[in-house]
């Protein structure tokens, strides 16, 4: 099998023109790729792709003196030049690789190469854990022709390999992972003109008899840290997150999604093991129901759209998909084992920073799940009390007693179970007659600090457990949760979703009085030392890089990109909630739907999540907004908003008009207490 090595190149940058001949100690770039490439184990033959632009003439000079064929294709269409080039030179596989970066490790393409031909993959890179300007990506001819045959996007075609990386489901991928903590952080790819200042002090600092490796680089800069601040801050990939922002949306198909639910409907029920993420909960046949990865803010599903992801698999991803600190840290701790059969320190050490994050946290337990948590706080709260009944603010996990006052949920549970729990409206007044029987009272402390104040008040009179279920809260209005934000401390609070990142892991955590009550509460994996790992990684990245202070402010640019959009938009889409309400603090936005003249408050939530998801975002109920949500992410949502009331406008202002363009329907009822 013949491995062609394809190297792009172009002297029209739009922020670095000339760059791949630019010198770098007295060798233009693009000598310093062929090296590299020449001394790369596993290639056959070298090529330089560039445009048939004139100003490329240079390149294809440069490339005749140098002994180094070269192939001339379409300068925007980069996939269509990729694919004639392995065409003209009959490759079996194609490694591709890109001139701006001048510090290829010959030894990591060799194990790319290497990494794919053992594993027999479809596609092979090592992004993104390796340094950004390392990039190597390895794929068989037929996954490229594939590409090349039925990528229409923009990005497809400029990108080469983002068709592929799409439709995972129709490739065996694999991943060359970087020994090297912190690796990912590193930039030496060469965009800008502070990259070529570093570029040329590391070059200036290097043997120029044969090509580097990364740990030569590494030991330089390591050696000088101060260089790295050279062009600190940079984006990685930013071009292509611009381009996806603002590049025509293509139609989107839901085939095997279907499919798959046919599938799946005949070993699970609901064809999910989540029921929020069941197909109940989406427009049938409009919307995608599986998914095959995700990357940052973004998520892919089976037929190979993408979506930027405000339901953040219902809140847990904080930072965004495959977080490269998280990922790196389960890692090296899967390296030592994962679950033991004695306590580890891990379990200390995080207890002990959420003593030191959260208000009321004096003890702390863990659990995999906020059913876990809640269930284990009520339970607590009875045993300290000696009470047995419970008031319920809403949904607060699958246990008996939570969804003992949900109605047609509570199917199941016995009468006497459902006689202990109570609906709590959460409104003045609502108080029983005997207080002296409640054991807790367990609410969501989402927005509102005055009726916080005054259930605290009223606990602390009555004797009354307040358990703050911060399970969506905790992490994301504040380090230490609402209770934090909002200078309200409970009794015990549950904590979850966030703090790992996507990794299962929960806690309950309180006064120590009555977290050391001796009920029975524990579990087999509740010390699993991979979701304890994360965690840390997780708390420990978001206290860096100041991430609550971001979910502020990107919820915020999203909540007045809405805002901007109800200006242009009359009644009877309104902001105040006639249709389309939206409340609660920006790192949370709450979104429900009500009845119109012309519509159901359920075709409504099935026409927004339609055109939502045709317009690149995936949403349900609330915006689970990330670290890995920037700018580009913003755009595509406001646009994708903008579009959706305008379509909603329409329909609800024609009678008619909203079942003429609905392709599907919702089938559940929200998870609330009745």
């Amino acid at each position: 099998m013949k491995t062609l090595a394809v190297a792009q190149a172009r002297m029209g940058s739009t922020r670095f023109p000339g760059k791949v001949l630019k010198p770098l100690s007295g060798i233009p770039i693009l000598a310093w790729v062929v090296r590299a490439l020449r001394m790369a184990p596993g290639i056959d033959q070298i090529v330089i792709a560039t445009s048939t632009l004139e100003a490329d003439d240079a390149i294809v000079r440069w490339c005749k003196e140098n002994h180094v064929a070269c192939f001339r294709g379409s300068e925007s269409d980069v996939l269509d030049r990729f694919y004639r080039c392995a065409v003209e030179y009959d490759a079996d596989v194609v490694l591709r690789l890109t001139c701006d970066c001048p510090f290829l490790d010959p030894s990591v393409i060799g194990q790319v190469i290497q990494l794919r031909a053992m594993t027999r993959a479809d596609y092979c890179t090592n992004q993104p854990t390796w340094p950004d300007g390392l990039d190597v990506e390895c794929f068989t001819f037929n996954a490229l022709s594939m590409a090349w045959k039925e990528a229409v996007r923009e990005t497809d075609r400029d990108c080469v390999t983002q068709w592929i990386f799409r439709n995972a489901d129709r490739f065996q991928a694999e991943h060359l992972i970087c020994p090297f903590p912190g690796a990912h952080k590193e930039r030496w790819v060469l965009d800008t003109e502070k990259d070529y200042e570093l570029c040329k002090e590391i070059a200036a600092r290097l043997e120029r008899s044969s090509p580097p490796s990364c740990t030569d680089i590494m030991r330089i800069l390591d050696k000088e840290p101060k260089l790295r601040e050279i062009n600190h801050g940079a984006i990685r990939n930013e071009r292509f997150y611009e381009g996806l922002a603002g590049e025509p949306l293509a139609p989107r198909s839901f085939t095997r999604s279907n499919a798959l639910l046919h599938h799946a409907k005949k070993v699970t029920p609901y064809g999910s093991q989540t029921f929020s993420k069941s197909y109940l909960h989406f427009p049938a046949g409009a919307s995608p129901l599986f998914v095959t990865h995700g990357d940052g803010a973004r998520i892919f599903d089976v037929d190979g759209n993408d979506y930027v992801d405000l339901v953040s698999a219902l809140l847990p991803v904080v930072l965004g998909y495959r977080d490269p600190d998280v990922d790196e840290a389960v890692r090296r701790q899967l390296s030592r084992g994962m679950s033991f059969s004695l306590a580890t320190e891990l379990e200390i050490e995080l207890a002990e920073k959420l003593c030191e994050l959260i208000p009321c946290a004096e003890s702390v337990r863990f659990g995999k799940s906020g059913t876990d948590v809640t269930t284990a706080a009520v339970r607590l709260a009875r045993a300290y009390t000696g009470r047995v009944h419970v008031l319920v603010g809403g949904y607060h996990g699958w246990a008996d007693w939570s969804v003992a006052t949900m109605g047609d949920k509570s199917i199941g549970i016995p009468e006497s179970v459902k006689g202990l729990s109570h609906k709590l409206d959460f409104i003045d007044g609502d108080i029983p007659e005997n207080p002296k029987a409640i054991a807790a009272i367990i609410v969501e402390p989402m927005d509102d600090r005055e009726r916080l104040q005054k259930l605290r008040e009223f606990c602390s009179q009555h004797g009354i457990i307040l358990i703050f279920d911060e399970i969506k809260t905790g992490f994301r209005y504040a380090m230490g949760g609402a209770q934090e934000l909002f200078g309200i401390t409970p009794d015990l609070a549950c904590f979850g979703k966030a703090m790992g990142n996507g990794m299962p892991i929960s806690a309950v955590v309180g006064r120590k009085e009555i977290m050391n009550q001796d009920i029975f509460y524990s579990g087999t994996f509740f010390g699993d030392t991979l979701s304890l790992a994360a965690a840390l990684a997780t708390i420990k990245k978001m206290e860096k890089e100041m991430v609550v202070a971001h979910l502020w402010t990107i919820g915020r640019e999203i909540q007045e990109g809405i805002l901007d959009t109800y200006d242009r938009i009359s009644h009877p889409v309104d902001v105040e909630g006639h249709v389309i309400k939206f409340q609660g603090l920006p790192p949370l936005l709450q979104i429900s739907f009500h009845d119109h003249v012309n519509a159901t408050k359920e075709q409504i939530k099935s026409i927004f999540l339609q055109e939502m998801a045709q317009q690149g975002v995936l949403v349900l109920s609330e915006h689970g907004v990330s670290f890995a949500h920037k700018e580009p992410e913003v755009q595509r949502i406001v646009k994708a908003y903008d579009h959706t009331m305008g379509v909603i406008h329409d329909c609800l202002n024609h009678q008619g008009e909203i079942t003429k363009r609905l392709k599907g329907m919702i089938q559940a009822k929200p998870v609330r207490a009745a």
